[in-house]
């Protein structure tokens, strides 16, 4: 149990660090903004090209993961939505959101910096390929049914096409694909870039821990307990054992790749989910289920490692 509290651990106190920092007043709370865009422009971007590009082609055409990961997280899509509308008489567009928040990881953020302290460089190409299925299918296919009336087909097809369009200008999937083209071409980038494009990859983790602990502050969780809860279960359990069966169904994967993907499945949610909610007046409600969620974790996602260390389901 220690080794896996020296993994966790310092994640949680970087994400204490930056709570108690803004709670202080140490650190302005209106300026988080500003270090988010650093890394989700800038770090993230520079630490995907510069460890996708020195990968071999085979790493980065992983048919079998890019296939578990979305088959695993398009069953949780569904059945949150279903369970939204059914079970809580949501229409579609707010139900989209409980899926959506159920089912999206904030795998930048949370999940990189603890699969990289616990399975080292894997955690690079993890993080690719689960990027990969969550900004060309998992958000465009969230948004656009958060956005349609449940009525019109053509209108859910329009939300779909948009949020597919916008990701021209995301750094992030420039990066990917700009890390592919230089692998699948044997190119590798000149020491005189590689070496500043590494030094500003490493920033991502810890400037993004920061972030994520500063954004709590002030965040809603007393009312809306159960659906709070049941959300915030949904995607800390349910989530990654629905990736883990099918990872073991679409297999066989190299063990640590198939490990790495479980436990970026098990993170919270994406930090921007109460931005997702403004859209539908449900911002309150995303906000405090990420508050539960990102305190949660620290037992599921220990729980999460502690299994997988014990019981080598991918041997």
């Amino acid at each position: 149990m220690l080794d896996i509290l020296a993994v966790i651990a310092p994640i949680f106190m970087l994400i204490g660090l930056g709570y108690l920092a803004v709670r202080l007043a140490l650190f302005p709370q209106d300026k988080l903004a500003a270090l988010g865009l650093l890394v989700v422009r800038f770090a993230l971007p520079a630490l995907i090209l510069h460890s996708l590009s020195s990968r071999s082609p085979a790493e980065l055409l992983n048919t079998p993961y890019l296939a578990a990961y979305a088959a695993g997280s398009l069953a949780m899509l569904l059945l949150g939505t279903g369970w939204a509308m059914l079970a809580r008489q949501q229409p579609l567009p707010r139900a989209a959101l409980y899926g959506l928040g159920m089912s999206c990881s904030n795998s930048a953020f949370v999940g990189y910096p603890i699969v990289y302290q616990l399975l080292g460089p894997v955690a690079t190409l993890a993080l690719a390929l689960t990027m990969v299925v969550e900004n060309l299918l998992m958000l465009p296919l969230g948004i656009a049914l958060s956005e349609a009336d449940g009525s019109r087909q053509e209108r859910f097809l329009r939300a779909f096409g948009r949020s597919l369009l916008g990701l021209r200008r995301n750094p992030i999937i420039l990066a990917i694909v700009a890390g592919v083209t230089l692998a699948l071409l044997d190119l590798r980038l000149p020491p005189l870039l590689a070496k500043p494009v590494a030094m500003l990859g490493t920033a991502s983790a810890p400037v993004a821990l920061f972030v994520i602990g500063g954004s709590l502050v002030g965040l809603p969780l007393r009312s809306m307990l159960r659906d709070v809860s049941i959300l915030a279960s949904g995607k800390l359990l349910l989530h990654p054992l629905l990736v883990a069966g099918a990872l073991l169904l679409f297999g066989p994967l190299d063990p640590h790749l198939a490990m790495a993907g479980v436990l970026i499945a098990a993170m919270p949610m994406l930090s921007i989910f109460p931005i997702l909610g403004q859209r539908h007046d449900m911002q309150g409600f995303c906000a405090a289920t990420l508050l539960l969620a990102t305190t949660s974790s620290f037992l599921t996602i220990s729980a999460a490692i502690w299994l997988l260390q014990h019981y080598p389901f991918f041997h």
